[in-house]
C-alpha cells in the first residue's frame, strides 16, 4: 500500500491506498446534467499513463511524427499537453489540502478542473491535485505526477487475486440502471438507461473488434452480446455473410476453437492485464472487456419463470418484477471509441480511417 504526499513539504495527502488498474470509463463524458457517482473504489488508486487537461493543443498543430511518439496514428482535433502520470483517487480518500476558488474552471454544477489544479496543500500551499465533480463527469481527484509522490507504507501487501478467484467472486455490472439527475424546483430526479460503464466499454470493446474485423463483416454471439455490438458492426462493416467471428473465452470458460479470428476477453481489474488463453489455439486478437461486464455477457441474469401461455396462477406469489429495459437500443460511448481507435495502428488502414472521418461528421445510424 502507499500513501501520495507533498512534493514541496512531505506533508501527507491520502489514506493508504492500493493501486488498481485504471477504469475504462475514466474520460467519459456521459449525457448532459447528469450525476455520476464516483469513479474510484475507496482505498484504491489508479495510474493514469496519458495527459490528462490543459493545456490543450491543436491537432493541426501536432506532426505526424510527434503524434504517433505518443502513440496516435490518426488526426484528431485537439490533444492534451499536460503531464502524464496523474494518479486518480476517489474524493474522499485526500487528507490535508483545500480548494482552490480561483480555479473553478467553466463548470456548470461543480469542478471540472479545466483551469488546472484546484487542490492545495494545506501546509505549504503548494497546488498538488484536480478535484472533478461537474455534472455529466465521474467523480474524481486527480494528484499531479510532479507534485505528489507515492510512499510505500507499512502493511498487508495482498497479492492480486487470481484469474480462478476473479471468475467466482468478481462483482457483475449490470447492463442498465437509474441514472440520476439534477432536478428543477422539485429537486432531482432520475431515469432508466443502459449503464454508463457498459457504455464505455463497448466504445473501447468496439474500436478493437473493428481492427480485428481487417475490413471485413463479423458475427458475435447472440443475446445481449449481439444486443452490445452486432448492430454497429453490421452498420459499420460491409454487408453480407460474416467472415470473421467472435466469441467469448476467460477463465472457467472452455478454450476456444483453433479457427476463432477474435475472442472478447476479461481485463483484471487490480493488475490491468488482459486474459489470455493457453494452449495450442492460434493467436486470435484479444478484445478486452472490463471484468464486471465480461461476467455479465458470460453469464447472463436469468428472467423469472413465467407460464407459457395464459395469466400466472392466483396462488403464485411474485415479489419480483421483470426488470425495466431502456427504451432505446444499446449506442456505445463516441468519446471512448474515439479515443481508443485513434491509439490503434490499425487505423491507418484506409477503410478504417474511413470509419474514423464519418463517425466526426456526425453520428451514423444512431450508433454512438
Amino acid at each position: 500500500m502507499f500513501v501520495f504526499v507533498c512534493a514541496g513539504c512531505g506533508a501527507e495527502l491520502t489514506i493508504p491506498l492500493s493501486r488498481v488498474s485504471l477504469p475504462v470509463h475514466a474520460r467519459q463524458k456521459y449525457g448532459n446534467g447528469v450525476q455520476l457517482p464516483v469513479l474510484m473504489e475507496s482505498g484504491t488508486f489508479a495510474v493514469d499513463p496519458d495527459p490528462w487537461g490543459g493545456p490543450w493543443r491543436m491537432g493541426d498543430e501536432i506532426g505526424p511524427g510527434e503524434a504517433q511518439a505518443r502513440g496516435i496514428y490518426a488526426p484528431v482535433y485537439a490533444l492534451s499537453d499536460g503531464t502524464p502520470g496523474a494518479s486518480v483517487i476517489a474524493p474522499g480518500d485526500i487528507r490535508g489540502t483545500r480548494l482552490i476558488p480561483e480555479k473553478r474552471g467553466g463548470a456548470c454544477c461543480g469542478l471540472d478542473g479545466a483551469d488546472g489544479p484546484n487542490m492545495a496543500c494545506e501546509a505549504c500551499d503548494l497546488p498538488v491535485a484536480t478535484r472533478v465533480d461537474d455534472c455529466s463527469l465521474w467523480q474524481a481527484v486527480r494528484l499531479s505526477s510532479e507534485a505528489v509522490h507515492r510512499v510505500p507504507v507499512d502493511g498487508v501487501h495482498a497479492a492480486p487475486l487470481s484469474w480462478a478467484e476473479l471468475a467466482q467472486k468478481g462483482e457483475k455490472t449490470p447492463p442498465f440502471g437509474p441514472i440520476a439527475t439534477w432536478g428543477g424546483r422539485l429537486g432531482s430526479n432520475h431515469y432508466w438507461s443502459w449503464s454508463p460503464q457498459w457504455e464505455a466499454a463497448a466504445g473501447q470493446a468496439l474500436a478493437h473488434l473493428l481492427a480485428a474485423s481487417q475490413g471485413q463483416p463479423v458475427k458475435v454471439p447472440g443475446g445481449l452480446t449481439a444486443d452490445v455490438f452486432q448492430r454497429a458492426l453490421d452498420a459499420l462493416l460491409p454487408a453480407g455473410p460474416p467472415k470473421r467471428r467472435a466469441v467469448l473465452a476467460g477463465p472457467g470458460r472452455p478454450c476456444p476453437d483453433a479457427g476463432i479470428d477474435i475472442i472478447l476477453v476479461p481485463v483484471h481489474p487490480q493488475t490491468g492485464q488482459t486474459w489470455t488463453p493457453v494452449g495450442p489455439t492460434a493467436s486470435p486478437y484479444l478484445v478486452p472487456l472490463p471484468l464486471g461486464v465480461w461476467l455479465r455477457l458470460v453469464s447472463p441474469q436469468p428472467y423469472l419463470p413465467v407460464p407459457s401461455s395464459g395469466r400466472i396462477p392466483h396462488d403464485v406469489l411474485r415479489d419480483d418484477p421483470l426488470p425495466l429495459l431502456p427504451n432505446y437500443l444499446f449506442r456505445a460511448d463516441r468519446g471512448t471509441f474515439q479515443h481508443t481507435v485513434v491509439r490503434l495502428p490499425a487505423v491507418r488502414s484506409p477503410w478504417l480511417r474511413t470509419i474514423l472521418e464519418n463517425l466526426t461528421q456526425g453520428t451514423p445510424a444512431g450508433l454512438f
